[in-house]
């Protein structure tokens, strides 16, 4: 029983990472559509403030669900950056589909809380406004790009803001780490930093530990205000994630335009329009959230059986 929910365990954050390093979905959408969520943010709250017991109990699980994390984003970055660069309209297709098809499965997944208090339906404007301005203002349409080659003291700490800034989204339903990543200009030099010290170039591991701080500071920052507004406030903040999701449609459609050539100047691209849509990569992409939502199906109700034998 350990081993299978061992397994269990990592296959959960296997796909979050999967999630997690892409525009698109959030890997706590994921972890909401695949029914772990609030084992999982109460998991974090736990091993920042729970006693030692609960502090045993989360650090076991987040380990087991970071083995699976970390195995899925390695993965995924050795191939992604080059997939993202050469077949940029196909992939934005395909995360337009993880979002349209994740927001019913959200809405049907919460659907009694939301009916409860439909006069806070007013947030998913909140949250959708909040994306689209926090994109439009922050790239302008405008190719911006930033080199990590030879960062300065303000790259430094725009790397560490931006990193708190992505964790905070990647744990929050709703937009994506990686889509903020996009709107500031870091996604593609930072999964190809990745990928470079992977392959022992170490001259980007100053750059990826000042990201990795600002992401520990994102987490102990956001994970006890997430946990106390799915509590409190669950039906207007579960609508302003599905505003948040509406929203990250605009920068997954900006995307081209933020990327550059190997000597960082602008590509030239245009944004995802009817005519480079691809229509099969977006039902693939439902597809791939259409089944998310079946696994966690399949394990809520074995998880019921196993509790009435």
């Amino acid at each position: 029983m350990k081993a299978k929910q061992l397994i269990m365990t990592m296959i959960d954050g296997f796909c979050m990472a999967l999630a997690d390093s892409v525009p698109g979905v959030s890997g706590g959408t994921v972890a909401f559509l695949m029914g772990f969520y609030d084992n999982f943010i109460g998991s974090l709250n736990d091993l920042l403030t729970g006693n030692l017991e609960a502090k045993k109990k989360a650090l076991l699980y987040l380990v087991k669900l970071g083995a699976g994390w970390v195995i899925g984003f390695l993965s995924s970055v050795l191939v992604l950056t080059a997939v993202f660069e050469k077949h940029i309209y196909q992939i934005s297709s395909l995360f337009i589909g993880f979002i349209i098809f994740a927001i019913p499965v959200v809405i049907y997944e919460e659907r009694e809380c939301l009916k409860q208090k439909l006069w806070t339906m007013f947030m998913v404007l909140l949250g959708a406004a909040g994306v689209f301005a926090l994109t439009y203002f922050t790239t302008g349409g405008e190719n911006n790009a930033v080199s990590l080659e030879h960062a300065g003291a303000g790259t430094y700490l725009y790397v560490f803001i931006a990193g708190a800034v992505a964790i905070c989204a990647m744990v929050l339903p709703g937009i994506s780490g990686s889509t903020l990543l996009l709107i500031f200009g870091l996604y593609i030099p930072i999964v190809s930093a990745i990928k470079e010290t992977l392959h022992l170039n170490l001259q980007y591991i100053p750059i990826l530990f000042t990201f990795g701080i600002g992401v520990i500071i994102g987490i102990v920052s956001i994970v006890r205000l997430i946990r106390t507004a799915l509590e409190k406030w669950r039906s207007a903040t579960v609508f302003f994630i599905i505003g948040m999701m509406i929203g990250s449609l605009y920068p997954v459609v900006m995307g081209a335009t933020t990327l550059t050539d190997a000597d960082k100047n602008p590509l030239g691209l245009a944004p995802l329009s009817g005519s480079t849509f691809s229509i099969v990569f977006f039902i693939i992409g439902g597809v791939i959230i259409l089944g998310l939502q079946f696994m966690g199906m399949m394990k809520s109700n074995r998880e019921k059986t196993e509790e009435s034998a």
